[in-house]
């Protein structure tokens, strides 16, 4: 399965991922590119990306601090299902097409060859991150709860990379989006949500439908 994957770099051709340059040497592409004939930019449909996701206790937990929080700070957006709940690890692209298969078989014999034990994981602060002012997400960070959340994603990262993965050098802040709303406030301490991670997974978003689907899913030792 070939697939374009927005990314920034050279334009090369689809051999590599990346949307293809146009041909000026056919007329019809050309006439394409004329003012008042600019093709239609492609958009990304499809994400893909390895995460950790509260079990079913923990992610209930998080369903009713929301409700607590909503009279306190005036929470009135939606809050996200609790089966999409979730920290990202490692964001691994977004794409016009479905995520190329040669890609997700990459990624799955990383996450397959990693043998880690389980660990605790707390969050225990909700803030709000930058966005647009009527769609900010309200997330729940933590400090020193997370570090070992921080080092088994510093160790998937090298895995992937190993893997020939491309990974993404930006900082890791481990949060979980609650919901998304207007306004903003400083961090808000909570009671601390804990719980013991014991897998990851791999998921495929389809942009804008609310969709997840698993692509996999691996334990830790433990």
């Amino acid at each position: 399965m070939r697939a374009t994957r927005l990314s920034a770099g050279r334009h090369a051709g689809v051999d590599n991922g990346q949307i293809a340059s146009p041909a000026f040497d056919d007329p019809a592409v050309t006439q394409l590119t004329l003012p008042g004939f600019e093709a239609t930019p492609q958009l990304p449909a499809h994400r893909l990306f390895l995460a950790i996701k509260p079990d079913v206790d923990t992610a209930e937990r998080i369903a009713r601090l929301i409700q607590q929080l909503r009279p306190v700070v005036g929470f009135k957006g939606k809050a996200l299902r609790t089966e999409r709940l979730h920290v990202t690890l490692h964001h691994l692209g977004d794409f016009v097409h479905l995520p190329p298969d040669d890609v997700v078989a990459r990624v799955r014999a990383a996450a397959a060859g990693l043998a880690l034990p389980a660990f605790d994981a707390t969050f225990n602060q909700v803030v709000s991150f930058h966005g647009r002012r009527d769609h900010r997400p309200f997330v729940l960070l933590g400090d020193e709860g997370v570090g070992g959340l921080m080092a088994f994603q510093a160790a998937l990262g090298e895995a992937l990379q190993h893997a020939a993965v491309p990974v993404p050098r930006a900082h890791f802040k481990p949060h979980i989006t609650l919901l998304y709303d207007r306004g903003g406030f400083a961090p808000k301490a909570v009671e601390p949500i804990t719980w013991t991670v014991r897998e990851f997974v791999l998921i495929h978003s389809w942009l804008g439908k609310t969709r997840y689907d698993e692509l996999g899913r691996w334990a830790l030792k433990g």
